[in-house]
């Protein structure tokens, strides 16, 4: 048993400096994830809808600005294979750690260089398309290697606590950015913000970036994959490996990962969008519902600092058990029973009402989020982790990439409420279904991490 792992005398050991350095070096990159992704949201209905693309185009400029979203999107899962299969399983889950954040944070930042559709006409769209694809590419690598550094750092009997710490990281940096948004563009005059308030808020994502890379360049690898290279161990290539030994646990970790990513993007990145005023001088076929900037940010401050809580607090009762598997059931089941009351009583134009609402629903969101790496880490085995998880992760976020423009484009035909109420439903069940056939070892004499 790796030292890291049990004391000598073979009770659980405790989360040392080396240990604490990769589990901070993941949860880096989940930071950087929900800080640069919040960022792009909180300003894609205005200003980016309204200056990336020409006024001509009316209700289709907030499509076409959520698009990049989408983008993205399939950016993540071509990162997650190529770069988990030729660097995080091959080379090093730091290694590539430490190449995927440099190319997250200079993308990300680099929106705040774009020219604008009246400087470079349909350049502009397609730079702002080019640059979220390839964020994504990079994005793609971080969750599928920093799982496995972090929960590969510690014992099982810690793992549903740590996970849900590293998993806290994405709510951390939408929690900052937020903030960030109001320190920088609250007393912004909407002439200020459409020249240079945007680009402010993009290059605050260098912070995170460089932040996390530090980090990186001092933590160490992960003994796991140290003892697997000093064996000679390390797969040729691991996504065949993945395919072949793990066909079925990919597929059902998939519905879970496609239900849980939809649905997290129909809420957490929706209520930035709907909550705006919209498009001046333009009509939408649904009502937005036009908070005023400050009560605005305030609540979605409010709320994601709830859904942190519900993360934190999902980790500690899971921990309770042994298993991964049966918490998330239940967290699950929990969230989707009431989901359709959560968007007909939050969708309201009182700020007050939206922000207790969403909050609830955030809340008990967040809470099956907070097993799901410690799962992903243990469902799958040591030789192709790094691109199983985040293959299946950012595979599972490519449909949910599209997930803002399936809401509401509908809406030309469909009562909002009811089809963001069908949508997260149908990605409900599918979630439902893949923790239901998925299933974990039992009773394990031997910790499956090593395997």
């Amino acid at each position: 048993m790796v030292e890291s792992f049990t004391k000598e005398n073979g009770s659980p050991a405790g989360i040392d400096i080396r240990a604490l350095k990769q589990i901070f070096a993941a949860w880096g990159g989940w930071v950087m994830d929900g800080y640069t992704s919040i960022a792009f949201l909180l300003v894609a209905f205005f200003p980016i809808s309204y200056i990336m693309f020409p006024a001509s185009l009316g209700y289709w400029r907030l499509v076409l600005a959520l698009v990049p979203a989408a983008f993205a999107g399939i950016g993540r899962p071509i990162g997650s294979l190529v770069l988990g299969n030729f660097l995080g399983d091959r080379v090093g889950r730091k290694t590539l750690l430490t190449v995927s954040i440099l190319g997250f944070s200079l993308f990300s930042a680099s929106k705040g260089l774009l020219p604008t559709y009246d400087q470079a006409g349909i350049l502009a769209p397609v730079l702002l398309y080019i640059i979220l694809f390839l964020e994504g590419v990079f994005a793609g690598a971080e969750y599928g290697a920093g799982a496995a550094l972090s929960l590969e750092s510690v014992s099982k009997e810690r793992r549903n606590l740590v996970g849900a710490f590293v998993q806290s990281g994405f709510g951390t940096g939408y929690f900052l950015i937020v903030l960030a948004d109001i320190l920088i563009t609250g007393g912004m005059s909407t002439s200020a913000l459409m020249s240079y308030g945007w680009r402010y808020l993009f290059f605050t994502t260098l912070i995170p970036g460089v932040l996390t890379l530090v980090i990186r360049l001092t933590s160490f690898e992960s003994t796991v994959f140290t003892d697997m290279k000093k064996s000679g161990t390390v797969a040729k290539v691991p996504v065949k490996s993945m395919v072949s030994e793990s066909g079925s646990k990919v597929i059902y970790a998939l519905m879970i990962t496609t239900g849980l990513l939809f649905i997290n993007t129909a809420t957490f990145s929706f209520w930035p969008v709907i909550s705006t005023g919209g498009i001046p001088g333009v009509s939408f076929p649904i009502q937005f519902l036009g908070f005023a900037s400050s009560a605005r940010l305030d609540a979605l401050l409010i709320i994601n600092f709830v859904s942190l809580i519900g993360v934190w607090l999902g980790g500690i009762l899971a921990n309770w058990t042994t298993s991964r598997r049966f918490p998330m059931l239940i967290y699950a089941a929990i969230f989707t029973l009431p989901s359709a009351a959560f968007v007909y009583l939050g969708y309201s134009q009182s700020v007050t009402a939206f922000t207790i609402v969403f909050s609830i629903q955030a809340f008990l969101e967040a809470m099956i989020f907070s097993t799901l790496p410690a799962f992903l880490s243990e469902t799958f085995s040591k030789k192709y982790r790094s691109t199983a998880i985040g293959f299946v992760y950012n595979s599972g976020a490519l449909l949910g990439g599209f997930a803002l423009i399936l809401v509401l484009i509908p809406t030309y035909y469909v009562d909002i409420r009811l089809i963001w109420s069908i949508e997260i439903y149908l990605a409900a069940f599918l979630m439902l279904a893949g923790i239901y056939l998925v299933r974990e070892r039992k009773g394990q004499k031997v910790d499956s991490i090593l395997e």
